[in-house]
């Protein structure tokens, strides 16, 4: 039996199964599911608070839970002074999504995961704190202004993100509940590469903090995140539909890659991700408004002839980062908020996934198959120099 080599999985672990969980389902009879509720009804009648609560804690909240849910979140939004000095080093041109994963790591030093500080505060300070850490280095690096990052109590993550962002009181109601319905289409989708991630970091039994910034570290590569902000560059570059069909035909034929198609959990036999016709749909919506407010019927006519043609000449469709992106653009997030964003809707659910592997947790170390080669140890005046390495010390 010693003698038997394990079965070599496919390359990116593609169609294997590695555990089993409660949390999220996908499949082609019953679509998405968080926690049992069908992604659909989630997305038309709760809040994204309602959803995370549903996540961490396994059911949906009554109403008195969800109040001191709200309250709860809310309290995280004022940030401590030693963060606010952080953030105002972190220079202009870094990637927000280090300014993420530096606050997380922060918090590790002044809120140490304790039995007083359990992984469910945790959860829930990361999901409160994350839209007010984004805005106030986003000001500063901008404009030098130290916004004050609290809001009413009683407003939703979304509402409270928008008025950071614009510096407002008063934002529209579809532009937070089109956010809303993102963040609860992003936050959770089974074992995505950074959540497998926050997993692995898991069984090793680290603390929630590092768990949550490896998945940070993962989300931000662009195989994983990003697809939407690659999405709304290329859109932007069509001056019409007309437009739109010639470059689009030309890149297919140039056999360039085409961003926010396809999915390697959905094929064209499942009509793709369902997740992307409830978020064209508030597309659609926000481009509805005055162009002075947002709203792009040309982006939306646009994005609407890129998906024509990818679904006749590709068999493709859309998958949800594609509409996201023009949503985004029209309630007016600047594109480098795109991927953080998908990260604080996705904490909820990498929080989940966390708290399910400490429950049944074995660590994951998975082997290789050795390709090289056996080799005799030379003595160092016989070795051949193999590369010109240039160790000079650049002082």
């Amino acid at each position: 039996m010693s003698g038997i080599q394990p079965k070599l999985q496919p390359k990116g672990l593609s169609g294997t199964i590695v555990t089993e969980t409660k949390i999220c389902s996908i499949n082609r009879t019953n679509g998405i599911t968080y926690r049992g509720y069908n992604l659909k009804d989630l997305a038309a009648t709760s809040s994204f608070e309602e959803v995370a609560f549903l996540l961490i804690y396994g059911e949906l909240p009554n109403q008195k839970e969800l109040n001191n849910y709200l309250n709860q979140l809310a309290s995280y939004r004022k940030l401590e002074q030693p963060l606010k000095e952080i953030l105002e080093r972190i220079p202009k041109n870094a990637d927000p999504m280090d300014v993420l994963n530096i606050a997380c790591s922060f918090y590790s030093t002044i809120e140490p995961e304790s039995s007083h500080n359990n992984e469910y505060k945790i959860a829930n300070r990361l999901i409160g704190s994350f839209s007010s850490i984004l805005l106030y280095w986003y000001h500063w690096v901008n404009s030098k202004k130290r916004i004050n990052t609290v809001t009413h109590p009683n407003d939703s993550i979304s509402k409270h993100f928008l008025k950071l962002l614009k510096l407002k009181d008063n934002v529209y109601d579809e532009f937070v509940r089109a956010l809303d319905v993102s963040l609860i289409l992003y936050a959770e989708h089974g074992l995505s590469t950074s959540t497998f991630t926050a997993r692995v970091t898991a069984s090793t039994l680290t603390d929630m903090y590092s768990c949550v910034s490896s998945a940070i570290g993962a989300l931000k590569g662009p195989l994983h995140g990003g697809a939407n902000e690659r999405v709304i560059e290329m859109l932007k570059t069509f001056k019409s539909p007309e437009d739109a069909n010639d470059q689009i035909m030309e890149m297919i034929k140039n056999k360039k890659t085409i961003m926010g198609f396809g999915h390697r959990v959905y094929n064209s036999e499942s009509n793709g991700d369902p997740r992307n016709l409830i978020i064209k749909e508030w597309s659609k919506r926000i481009s509805k408004f005055d162009q002075k407010e947002g709203g792009n019927p040309l982006l939306f006519s646009i994005s609407e002839r890129v998906e024509d043609i990818m679904l006749s000449q590709k068999q493709l469709h859309p998958n949800l980062d594609f509409y996201t992106a023009s949503t985004y653009d029209q309630i007016g997030i600047p594109l480098n908020l795109f991927t953080p964003l998908f990260a604080l809707a996705r904490v909820s659910g990498w929080s989940a996934h966390i708290i399910e592997q400490r429950s049944l947790n074995s660590l994951i170390r998975p082997t290789s198959r050795y390709l090289g080669t056996l080799k005799p140890f030379p003595p160092i005046n016989e070795r051949v120099l193999q590369h010109n390495y240039n160790f000079t010390s650049k002082l």
